[in-house]
């Protein structure tokens, strides 16, 4: 019975969205990593997120939702554009030049840390107030994605460019948090996704890489296809149970991806995990329960037992 009361302070069906979103994206991220390999990294994020912002414009056309734009007032607008600014393009850019630079383990460990300075800002900025188990969760998480990734901390200029991508994606999640109390999910993932195209289709034209477009295959139209449904499926499902539950716990939530991405690489290589990856991955699951369930748990247990005190009197 107190165990379901844990739905009472956020949404079931936001945690069920963002633990979804988790899955997709343990699966995104495998795909990606192997189709980013046949593009120059920026023109790969470009088509996706373009690709993403067609398909979402058709879903709101298709469920003849077009007066949700037409209501938007010129401060919504400019609400969309900087999602689109600091959420859909410069940290995509970042984050990619980041990873050529630079070893992809201790990338992977700093993106990992997401959570973190969102929940920062969360606090700050929004005045949320953390689940009891986020902090032990928190420790939970570091760990156990330290024993998976194994990150070897060899600090180079790419990793300044991955931790600031990170925290842009931090603040984004909570700048969109905020805009989220008037727009539907699937409104603010179009604004992301449009208006980062926009900027990042600008940054290619600057760059001069714009031309590369024109060497696209087959083969780099199927990778674009593949990776953009499950970037659809992403942010459709992020942004909608972020509408519903706290920052602090969506992000957390999040690092369910990193094993399951693990676990992907394990199977198609056949390789066998060690005690430290299988470890990790526990820890990172213990960390997610504790910072979704642990103030329930605590007091299930708390009332469990002290049902138990009361009946021996």
């Amino acid at each position: 019975m107190y165990l379901n009361k844990s739905f009472q302070m956020e949404d079931k069906n936001g945690l069920m969205l963002v633990f979804f979103t988790a899955i997709i994206s343990g699966f995104s991220i495998y795909v990606s990593s192997i189709g980013v390999k046949e593009f120059d990294s920026s023109i790969f994020t470009f088509l996706k997120n373009a690709a993403v912002a067609i398909f979402l414009f058709a879903i709101i056309a298709g469920f003849k939702n077009f007066t949700d734009l037409k209501k938007l007032e010129r401060k919504q607008w400019a609400q969309l554009v900087l999602i689109g600014l600091i959420g859909g393009s410069i940290p995509f850019l970042l984050f990619f030049q980041g990873l050529k630079m630079t070893s992809g383990a201790t990338s992977g460990f700093i993106h990992k840390t997401l959570f973190i300075y969102a929940t920062i800002f969360a606090i700050v900025f929004l005045k949320e107030k953390p689940a009891k188990g986020i902090f032990i969760g928190a420790i939970l998480l570091l760990i156990g994605n330290y024993l998976l990734i194994r990150p070897d901390f060899k600090f180079a200029q790419g990793h300044l460019l991955v931790f600031a991508a990170v925290l842009f994606w931090a603040a984004e999640n909570t700048y969109a948090k905020y805009v989220l109390k008037n727009f539907s999910g699937t409104v603010v993932a179009f604004g992301r996704m449009f208006f980062g195209s926009i900027f990042i289709l600008i940054f290619l034209i600057i760059a001069g890489k714009i031309s590369l477009l024109s060497n696209l295959t087959l083969t780099h139209a199927k990778w674009v296809f593949l990776s953009s449904i499950f970037l659809l499926l992403y942010v459709l499902t992020f942004y909608n149970g972020l509408k519903q539950i706290k920052v602090t716990t969506a992000t957390g939530i999040l690092a369910l991806g990193s094993p399951i991405t693990t676990l992907l690489a394990w199977i198609f290589s056949n390789k066998q995990p060690t005690l430290n990856d299988s470890i990790g991955m526990l820890l990172i699951v213990a960390g997610i329960i504790s910072i979704v369930w642990m103030s329930s748990i605590l007091k299930y247990v708390s009332n469990f037992f002290g049902a138990k005190e009361y009946g021996r009197h």
